[in-house]
C-alpha cells in the first residue's frame, strides 16, 4: 500500500473538518448548513450532469449530506392547521437537513416565480427560517439555486 501523499492528507483533513463542524454537540447554523448544501449540490451536478429525474437528485443529495455529517429526512409530512382543523399531510418536504433548513429539488427547464413562493409557504407551515430551492435542471447549478429567507436573524447579531 502507497503513502498517502500530502495533497491526499489535506482531502482528508478537510473532510474531517467538514464532518466535525456538523456534529449535533457543535452549533450549527441555517447559514453554516446552506453552504454545505450548496457544495454537495455543485458537486453532485459536475458528476452527474442536468436532465435526470428530481427523485435521483434528492436521493444522492441526502446521501452526499449523510456523508457530510448532516442529519437529512427524505420526504417528511408536514401538517397543516386552518381554525381547528389539521390535515396531517399538507404536504411533503422534499428534504428537510439537521430539522433546520428545507430543500426542494427541482429538474425542470425554468424554475417559476411559484416555486419559490410555494418553498416560503412550507417554511411557515414547517415553521423555519430557511430553504433552498436546487434545480438540477441548469446548465449551470449556480443558476438554478434559490435561498428563501422566513424572517431568518442575521448571524452578526448573535
Amino acid at each position: 500500500m502507497r503513502a498517502p501523499t500530502k495533497s491526499h492528507a489535506k482531502a482528508q483533513s478537510r473532510k474531517v473538518w467538514k464532518a466535525d463542524a456538523c456534529r449535533e454537540d457543535i452549533e450549527t447554523t441555517e447559514n453554516d448548513i446552506a453552504k454545505i448544501v450548496v457544495d454537495a449540490a455543485y458537486h453532485i451536478h459536475v458528476k452527474l450532469g442536468p436532465g435526470l429525474l428530481e427523485s435521483v437528485y434528492e436521493f444522492v443529495l441526502a446521501y452526499e449530506l449523510r456523508k457530510r455529517g448532516l442529519t437529512v429526512v427524505r420526504q417528511q409530512p408536514i401538517p397543516v392547521v386552518y381554525d381547528e382543523l389539521q390535515f396531517d399531510e399538507g404536504f411533503r418536504a422534499d428534504l428537510i437537513v439537521n430539522d433546520l433548513v428545507i430543500i426542494e429539488v427541482k429538474s425542470v427547464e425554468k424554475v417559476h416565480p411559484v416555486h419559490k413562493k410555494q418553498l416560503l409557504t412550507y417554511l411557515r407551515l414547517a415553521d423555519r427560517r430557511l430553504g433552498l430551492l436546487i434545480n438540477f435542471g441548469e446548465t449551470l447549478i449556480k443558476d438554478g439555486i434559490s435561498r428563501i429567507a422566513n424572517n431568518l436573524r442575521d448571524e452578526s447579531n448573535r
